[in-house]
């Protein structure tokens, strides 16, 4: 067992040395980290600009500390092992500490006037987290681990972008039967107990998360995580990889920091919705008659520039970023042979998780972090059905040649 407080099966492999660093790949990926960041400063603005280097640095930080969402939940419900979900916590409490800081002091860089926004309580926000966890188990990655992964190299990854492009135009097109399902209004728990009351009761409720996985884990004593390879010393920094803790303080920081700048949560998923309707338009069609498209704020969106979108600098910068980071820890290939029943699950799942994000108002970035963060009651609702969800992942996984992790594995 490897530690009192987190038993598992067995130790957890030594992670072998790191390969040498892949040059070109990191010269192209730093090179177009420069000159983006530079056209998008001197054309749109300071604030643009910024919002793709915080990009930048997520995506090194997501590939550097492999954080993931999506084996986190595998590894919790397959065979019992928290670690993931206790990194969680960390990354949800530290970007809901330094948000309660920013709002109750109300700061904010570039003009933006930051605030909490929570989702309606509703069928929608509980279907949709449903389908977007199965989806994740079966595309093999969540939203920002499909960023960090495409970044990295990962083939299999870029159909999993695919589909979920394909499945956010389809919600979008299909607006009006996914529209008006029965709702309660958004809880925010700062409008009723104030900002330091509803940061409290996330901090308390983050604890006993990790209680209860301290628990289960001690009952199931399950495989420890795969370890990855590593460099040693400070080349560690810049090459990864990064304790997984660490990982999620970085993040949260980072998180922190998109809600300083932009006013706004750090989301994924609203531009993969507007990179599909813009691609829909170069084809010749018309997008912009959907109703989805007609309201104010989207039609704005998808009359301007993908370079003045929040969402859509953030995850270019974290692909680039990824692309960065993988390069430097000589992770950086690409596969150029995918099974096929790979391939299906890649895309299907792709498709469930852009359903599913636009249901529910979000995926594991803007429901799930970004509403815990601000104190919304549905960012938990999200994660509890997400759970949910995950499960019936783990049932479907096989029937496409994916495996789970098992309990007399010697890692999960």
């Amino acid at each position: 067992m490897t530690t009192q407080y987190f038993p598992t099966s067995c130790a957890a492999p030594v992670p072998a040395p790191e390969e040498p660093v892949r040059t070109v790949p990191l010269v192209v990926a730093g090179l177009l980290a420069v000159g983006l960041t530079w056209f998008v400063w001197a054309t749109y603005g300071a604030k643009q600009g910024v919002l793709l280097a915080l990009g930048l640095a997520l995506g090194l930080a997501l590939f550097h500390s492999r954080f993931g969402f999506t084996s986190a939940w595998r590894q919790l419900i397959s065979v019992g092992n928290g670690a993931g979900l206790r990194a969680h916590t960390v990354l949800l409490g530290t970007a809901a500490t330094l948000i309660a800081l920013i709002i109750s002091t109300g700061s904010g860089l570039f003009g933006s006037v930051p605030k909490a926004v929570g989702n309606p309580l509703g069928l929608a926000l509980l279907v949709g987290a449903v389908l977007f966890s199965i989806g994740m188990q079966l595309g093999g990655a969540c939203a920002s681990g499909t960023l960090f992964a495409v970044g990295s190299g990962q083939s299999t990854i870029v159909l999993t972008l695919f589909g979920f492009i394909a499945g956010s135009v389809l919600y979008t097109w299909a607006f009006p039967l996914f529209d008006g399902w029965p709702a309660f209004p958004a809880v925010v728990l700062s409008e009723h107990v104030g900002w330091w009351g509803s940061w409290l009761i996330t901090i308390a409720l983050l604890a006993l998360i990790v209680l209860a996985t301290r628990l289960v884990q001690a009952r199931r004593t399950p495989p420890p995580a795969d370890v990855v390879p590593t460099a040693r010393g400070l080349a560690r920094v810049v090459r990864g990889s990064w304790p997984l803790l660490a990982g999620a303080v970085v993040l949260g920081v980072l998180a922190a920091a998109v809600f300083l700048v932009s006013g706004g949560i750090w989301g994924v998923t609203f531009a993969f919705a507007l990179w599909g309707a813009k691609l829909v338009q170069l084809l010749g069609l018309h997008p912009e008659a959907w109703t989805f498209w007609q309201t104010p704020a989207n039609a704005k969106a998808l009359a301007a520039p993908i370079w003045t979108d929040k969402t859509s600098l953030t995850n270019i910068g974290i692909m680039i970023g990824a692309a960065i980071a993988a390069a430097a820890a000589g992770a950086w290939k690409i596969h150029s042979t995918i099974p096929w029943r790979t391939a299906v699950a890649a895309v299907l799942g792709g498709v469930l998780m852009g359903i599913g994000a636009r249901l529910a108002g979000g995926c594991n970035i803007g429901a799930y972090l970004g509403g815990i963060s601000v104190g919304s009651l549905h960012g938990w609702l999200w994660g509890v059905f997400a759970l949910g969800g995950t499960w019936i992942g783990l049932k479907l996984r096989p029937l496409f040649g994916l495996a789970n992790p098992k309990p007399s594995d010697s890692v999960c």
